[in-house]
């Protein structure tokens, strides 16, 4: 006698190019707010988060485990360990006083999606006013979300920094 179960595989939810606008638009105020709480809530527990440098031949490092980057946490407590630094004023001087930042958001695009993920790249501009200064980051940031939980988590997030000299640290509030 055999048993078979019939087993009902529910789609994860798509969304709609609208709906990614709206997580990275929350994502941009939640960083210019300084909401550290609600924006690691975004990020899944084995989120990685990624900024390769460039390399002599102005190629992108391809290992953050081998290769220099620039920013790298291979997991959320990466992240909850630097938002702990900031908030309790353990961050480096370079990083003090904070910056006063302005994300903007464009060019949002979804590349692929199903099985419960969607992947998606979008352009930014971040304004950073710290010392009587406004400092200007530019680049192009690529997602993966986990599309299976409501609201969605990031995945992974890579940060394609496109400036050619920095004048300051930069930090996960900078991108």
């Amino acid at each position: 006698m055999s048993i078979t179960l019939d087993r009902t595989l529910v789609e994860a939810p798509t969304l709609t190019v609208e709906e990614v606008q709206q997580f990275l638009y929350r994502e941009a105020r939640f960083l210019d707010d300084k909401e550290w709480e609600s924006w690691l809530e975004l990020y899944a527990p084995d989120a990685e988060f990624w900024m390769p440098s460039w390399d002599d031949d102005d190629q992108l490092v391809t290992d953050p485990q081998t290769q220099i980057s620039l920013i790298w946490y291979g997991h959320k407590g990466g992240l909850e360990d630097r938002v702990f630094r900031i908030r309790t004023e353990r961050s480096s001087v370079t990083s003090m006083p904070e910056a006063r930042t302005s994300h903007n958001i464009s060019n949002v695009e979804i590349l692929t999606q199903g099985g419960g993920v969607c992947e998606l790249r979008c352009n930014w501009v971040t304004f950073s006013y710290r010392y009587k200064t406004v400092d200007t980051y530019s680049g192009t940031s690529f997602y993966t979300l986990d599309t299976t939980t409501a609201p969605p988590l990031i995945k992974r997030k890579k940060v394609i920094l496109k400036n050619d000299y920095i004048h300051h640290v930069v930090d996960i509030y900078h991108v």
